[in-house]
């Protein structure tokens, strides 16, 4: 049977591989009739650019939780304080690879601040934040502390001459 938190978390694992859409402002070409719409997908980073996410989110200094609560006065002025971050943040879930993540990461963080509305950057922002944190780790360190040539033996069976 399957508990209310593992569906969030089979959720939030999905949504993460899928990606999510990033709409830049619409513009048009001379010849085309229908604004031009381009999106950007934003997916899970590499284990790289989740080290670098977790510094600049440390950086920032807001939970999630805080930044759920905030009137729209908090979020001009956290928008105005750590806009670029925040971009930067972005842009790191975009361009995942590991030299394009060091190439055109900041480039791509100028474009972000400048083709996207702000709602679309903040909720993109909180979304992966919200979703990104420590699980995938869990089954590594289990399987690293079973392992571990300096834990002591186990002790159940008696060792000779005791």
């Amino acid at each position: 049977m399957m508990n209310k938190q593992n569906v969030e978390l089979q959720g939030a694992e999905a949504l993460l591989d899928i990606g999510v859409s990033i709409p830049l402002r619409s513009f048009r070409l001379p010849f085309r009739k229908k604004p031009v719409q381009i999106r950007l997908t934003m997916k899970r980073p590499r284990l790289g650019n989740q080290v670098r996410i977790a510094r600049l989110y440390l950086k920032i200094g807001v939970t999630f939780e805080e930044m759920r609560n905030f009137n729209k006065e908090e979020q001009m002025s956290f928008m105005s304080e750590h806009g670029a971050k925040v971009s930067l943040i972005v842009a790191l879930t975009i361009c995942r690879g590991i030299l394009s993540s060091f190439l055109f990461s900041g480039i791509l963080s100028w474009f972000l601040l400048w083709m996207v509305d702000d709602p679309y950057l903040q909720a993109a922002y909180t979304q992966f934040c919200s979703l990104i944190g420590t699980k995938s780790f869990e089954n590594i360190i289990r399987s690293v502390e079973m392992t571990n040539p300096m834990a002591p033996l186990n002790q159940s069976h008696k060792m000779k001459g005791s």
